[in-house]
């Protein structure tokens, strides 16, 4: 689902607890590239509708959702720091 997102120009942004690359490195989803634009840290609560559509969801709902579903027993905690990887497609 968040490969297809990121194939059809949906998704742009990813959230992280680590750091998984830096800007103007190149990388690959199914044969396409992507170049990392920017790398940001952010708190959760921090987030908004539009990071969540950034990240290929509709909302920030539908995003919570999935994370609280990936990460069984996580909490979701709105001070917690993510760093947020920016992209764009390049082929």
């Amino acid at each position: 689902m968040l490969v297809k997102a990121a194939l059809e120009g949906r998704k742009v942004q990813q959230r992280r607890d680590g750091v998984y690359g830096y800007p103007d490195e190149i990388f690959e989803l199914d044969s396409v590239r992507f170049r990392m634009t920017s790398l940001t840290r952010e708190r959760l609560g921090d987030m908004s509708d539009q990071s969540a559509q950034d990240e290929g969801f509709t909302d920030l709902a539908a995003y919570k959702a999935l994370i609280l579903r990936m990460h069984k027993g996580m909490k979701w905690n709105e001070e917690s720091l993510v760093w947020v990887h920016s992209f764009e497609r390049i082929g």
